[in-house]
């Protein structure tokens, strides 16, 4: 692994050095000198190496291909493994073109069900830096699309020399150029990207790789980008060193934004040259597995999450340049989705939910992608309860330098509390059978604009001039009652607020760190206050949550703090502003907002460890291990003084169990000062997003 990793390094090093040492000047496309360099690159890949002494080799290749998926708008959070395989191949080459792999290696694991089966062509490496005719998936994602370094596709591109520069240094020191790739007709199937060339016999050093959109033959693909990079070994010969590729798809259900990821990396080395292996050798498919037998006597160490490349879950840069480059050089709507009208809806709840204010609401949306940035959304509920309808629209531009504008409007409810303590889909089955509604809506009829920016870091700016108002309980339970819901001022109010946000990314020692924070001012107009009683607020959130691995166990951590830094006195705050904790997520062993207050926050702290789970068989959707997650916790809420409630610290503890693959959440805790035994259960807060 030590090796895999030192590399991948080495290789990613040179290139990083050479991107900050090289000056690019302007490109010419077609010129003489950039013409004679991709004909001898041509003309020496039609000679098929057969005037280099290289009969056939023998090689080792050692990679991972994993399969992720990201959720969310913008999907700003980092994509979340499925399934990993990580794989060990024999390679075999032999004049003029005979190829074959061997897998003899391969075990996988799985963090949540699929039944994902991947390409033949995804579980090996490509030789001879693709035939003259590039297939991908079999033929099923790209097919028939002429190579640039071929006779047929040197009349479909153009090229450019973009630049010059050395690798290597005294007997080694190699001069290389970079020649940019587009087609001449984009709207063709064909390459876009950038070759880097030998500058003394036209060897190709590297190739970055993307895809015209007419070149995917799967509609759900978003973006297929491939990185083939080559060494000189023995001195004498440009063979396959490190090979990526990334396919982005996203789905079109209900408009909810959902990708899926398989990225593939390789490491090639130990060549052996001219073993004379017999013909027989490369007889059927190219790519074939050895027998379960030998594939399960393979010496792996470690397990195959531990062996994963860190970098794995993060933006790839060599991935993100290859993307970046296409974009460059051809039309954006060479490479955009076909924009239609679809469904949209953000979640389940947007579908169907059940709450005490609107009882049993059903809805649906229509979003509309126009191109060149500009979209538009709506989204409209009807309440069988309150018998009033709810919705929102919105008109959205963003750029190429990924800042968007927004104008929007909505009569829709706002559910006070920084943090949700429960799920929308457990929500409503508890409300509807039992009388537990964990949300506490006020009624919003507004008209704003707003901007999101930034990378890493998103920021949102949102103004809107808003009319609040409380809500009534309309719905009857099947079993219980429902508690009233919360006295929200009725007002009309210019209301701004600036947010941000950093999904969860590497922190400071070994640690993974996510946070938010807001800051929100409120200015009423026409309030029904006291003579000289300003009801103007100025109000700060910021959760986080901090995760720490040690071995096989997780020391995970949550804090959320809020206040009022500036507003009236306490017996004026309108109530939509105040700060609401307690419940499963902010206060465990305490009920659902028992603590309103003007200022407090919470800490919640957990160590997850394996603990034993009844292993079973989902078929094709794979096995269930024999193992789930136990987290036991000490909690605090810190609140201040406020109407009657005395301040201070308010500890619980308590313990989760969460089932195999994150999916379900049981918790009890036990609240120490004025509180009680609670149990709770829910789906894993990953799926909250989604249900």
């Amino acid at each position: 692994m030590r090796r895999f990793l030192a590399v991948r390094g080495t290789a990613c090093l040179i290139f990083v050095l050479v991107s900050l040492a090289r000056v690019t000047g302007a490109q010419t496309w077609n010129d003489m000198r950039s013409i004679t360099l991709v004909e001898r690159a041509i003309d020496l890949r039609g000679r098929q190496l057969a005037d280099t002494g290289l009969r056939d080799y023998q090689a080792r290749a050692h990679g991972y291909v994993t399969f992720l998926a990201q959720l969310g708008e913008g999907f700003h959070t980092p994509p979340k493994i499925i399934k990993s395989d990580e794989l060990e191949s024999e390679v075999y080459w032999q004049a003029p073109n005979q190829s074959k792999q061997i897998i003899i290696g391969r075990r996988d694991t799985l963090l949540l069900p699929t039944d994902i089966a991947y390409h033949r062509d995804h579980l090996g490496i490509v030789q001879n830096n693709f035939p003259n005719i590039i297939r991908v998936g079999e033929g099923d994602e790209v097919r028939d699309v002429p190579h640039p370094l071929s006779r047929y596709g040197e009349s479909q591109y153009d090229y450019a020399l973009a630049d010059s520069f050395s690798i290597g240094s005294g007997t080694q020191r190699i001069h290389v150029y970079e020649i940019k790739i587009r087609p001449k007709i984009d709207t063709l199937a064909r390459v876009v990207g950038a070759v880097y060339l030998d500058a003394s016999e036209g060897q190709i050093v590297r190739m970055d790789l993307s895809f015209t959109r007419t070149a995917f033959l799967d509609h759900a693909l978003e973006e297929l980008s491939i990185v083939l990079e080559n060494r000189l070994v023995g001195g004498r010969f440009w063979l396959p060193s490190r090979q990526e590729i990334e396919i982005r798809r996203t789905g079109t259900w209900l408009d909810y934004p959902i990708r899926a990821i398989i990225s593939g990396r390789w490491e090639i080395q130990d060549y052996k040259f001219n073993l004379s292996p017999s013909r027989l050798l490369f007889a059927g498919p190219e790519i074939v597995q050895a027998s379960p037998q030998t594939l399960k006597a393979y010496p792996w160490h470690g397990s195959v999450l531990d062996s994963l490349p860190n970098d794995l879950r993060a933006a790839n840069e060599d991935i993100a340049r290859v993307q970046s480059e296409a974009r460059e050089l051809v039309r954006a709507q060479a490479l955009a989705r076909a924009q239609t009208m679809s469904i949209s809806a953000r979640n389940i709840a947007d579908i169907v939910r059940f709450d005490r204010a609107e009882g049993l609401s059903v809805g649906e949306g229509l979003s509309k992608q126009f191109g060149r940035g500009l979209s538009a959304v709506a989204r409209g509920r009807y309440g069988l309860d309150d018998r009033q309808g709810h919705g929102s629209g919105a008109i959205a531009y963003t750029g190429a330098n990924g800042v968007g504008v927004r104008l929007f409007a909505m009569r829709d409810f706002r559910d006070v509390g920084d943090v949700a303590e429960r799920s929308t889909t457990i929500n409503s089955i508890a409300a509807q059978e039992f009388g537990s509604d964990y949300s506490d809506p006020y009624l919003v009829r507004a008209v704003g604009a707003g901007v999101d920016f930034g990378t890493g870091i998103f920021w949102h700016l949102n103004a809107s001039y808003e009319w609040q108002s409380a809500v009534a309980t309309r719905a009857t339970p099947v079993t219980g009652r429902f508690e009233p819901t919360i006295l929200a001022r009725d007002q009309h109010a210019t209301r701004v607020a600036l947010s941000a946000d950093s999904p969860l990314s590497a922190g400071p020692f070994g640690t993974d760190v996510a946070w938010t924070a807001e800051l929100r001012g409120s200015v009423p107009f026409g309030s029904s206050a006291p003579s000289g009683a300003s009801l103007r607020t100025l109000r700060a959130s910021a959760t986080a949550t901090l995760e720490r691995a040690f071995g096989t166990s997780r020391l995970v951590t949550a804090t959320t703090v809020a206040g009022l830094l500036a507003g009236p006195e306490n017996q004026f705050v309108p109530r939509q502003e105040l700060v609401y904790l307690g419940g499963p997520i902010t206060g465990p062993g305490y009920d659902y907002h028992s603590f309103q207050t003007n200022g407090g926050g919470s800490e919640h702290i957990e160590w997850r460890t394996q603990a034993p789970f009844i292993p079973f068989t989902l078929g094709r959707f794979g096995k269930v291990p024999a193992h789930g997650v136990f987290a036991p916790y000490v909690h605090a809420d810190v609140i201040n003084g406020f109407e009657g409630r005395a301040g201070g610290v308010y500890p619980s503890v308590g313990a989760g169990y969460l089932l195999p693959f994150d999916l379900v959440r049981l918790d009890v805790g036990r609240g120490l000062r004025n509180g009680r035994w609670a149990f709770a259960v829910d789906i894993g807060r990953d799926l909250w997003s989604i249900l």
